[in-house]
């Protein structure tokens, strides 16, 4: 209980402004280039979502990262591309918890293994303070499995936005 209520009082307190701050406007235009530079090199869809915090329904419930980046990925229909091989990168901030969400086509060749081992990369360089970096890093990571697996120029065309989400809690 005294767990979720930290997390709780956490959430409520993680302000607007706290994301301004880690991903300043010239760091998400840097994600979308990184996304849009990954994506000419292979035929998969990459979306990045950054959530502030949790509202308090969702903490009463005890909802996971996992469950929200579910969640997410849902709502962004990453699931709807030709080829079934969408990926969500998902980050909530309050919790410094970075989420991969990859579609069926991509993750029965990749492995949760691997998603894990970039979320992990991503959450040490956050640790450090450097955000932009870990989300390049991890949109780099998550690009070199994409083109492993659905290498050469998407027939599809750009099936998701690159530009990152901001999810207004």
């Amino acid at each position: 209980m005294f767990k979720n209520l930290g997390r709780i009082l956490k959430h409520l307190c993680y302000g607007p402004w706290r994301l301004r701050r880690v991903l300043p406007r010239h760091s998400l235009k840097a994600i979308t280039e990184a996304i849009r530079d990954s994506e000419r090199k292979h035929g998969g869809e990459i979306r990045f979502a950054v959530e502030n915090s949790l509202d308090w329904r969702r903490l009463l419930r005890r909802e996971t990262p996992r469950e929200r980046a579910l969640e997410v990925f849902s709502e962004l229909r990453v699931w709807d591309t030709e080829r079934n091989n969408g990926v969500l990168i998902y980050l909530l901030l309050a919790d410094r918890d970075v989420e991969i969400v990859a579609d069926r086509g991509i993750d029965r060749l990749v492995g949760s293994e691997a998603w894990e081992r970039i979320c992990h990369e991503m959450e040490a360089a956050f640790r450090e303070g450097d955000f932009e970096s870990g989300i390049l890093v991890g949109v780099q990571a998550v690009g070199t499995h994409l083109e492993k697996h659905f290498a050469g120029s998407d027939l599809h065309g750009n099936e998701l936005a690159n530009r990152p989400i901001i999810i207004d809690g």
